[in-house]
């Protein structure tokens, strides 16, 4: 089923549960206390969310916070970018190998899987300068080397199975 906010669902609901339902994404407050403010058991909420109907008005909602995150996201991904390229030059050692290692770890998609990010959809060199990647790489390997300099003081990482 797919709920609409305006539509036959949304009807269905008492102004109570809808009322929660907006307390929940616009208040700021967590769900607890979104459920204590409106006089909401827990088991109450919980047998609103086995509620078909009220279970689809709430994923609906979550649906469209999360599509209005990745529209933000999206409007200002090239000014960060951009900025996070800038800080690869700056004065500060420590915050240009955060900037570089920063570059490295960005997950790069073609805009098609969203969700999926898989590396091949990683672009290969595209607009990466020799300055950068030369950087990048120094970066690199001066992140191994205080790996390598942090086991040799401590030791190899033990893992512990249960």
């Amino acid at each position: 089923m797919t709920a609409k906010s305006d539509g036959k669902i949304r009807k269905s609901l008492s102004k109570r549960q809808l009322k929660l339902i907006d307390e929940l994404f616009e208040s700021g407050l967590d769900e607890a206390s979104v459920l204590s403010r409106n006089g909401v058991s827990t088991k109450l909420f919980r047998r609103w969310l086995s509620d078909e109907t009220f279970s689809a008005e709430l994923q609906f909602r979550i649906d469209s916070a999360r599509r209005q995150s990745r529209l933000i996201i999206a409007r200002y991904a090239p000014v960060a970018a951009a900025k996070l390229v800038a800080l690869t030059e700056s004065q500060g050692q420590e915050t240009a190998r955060k900037a570089c290692l920063d570059i490295i770890s960005l997950p790069f998609t073609d805009g098609k899987n969203d969700d999926k990010q898989d590396s091949e959809s990683i672009p290969a060199g595209e607009e990466l300068s020799p300055q950068l990647a030369s950087r990048l790489l120094a970066a690199l390997a001066n992140e191994e080397k205080t790996q390598k300099t942090m086991i040799e003081q401590c030791g190899e990482p033990t893992i512990i199975q249960s």
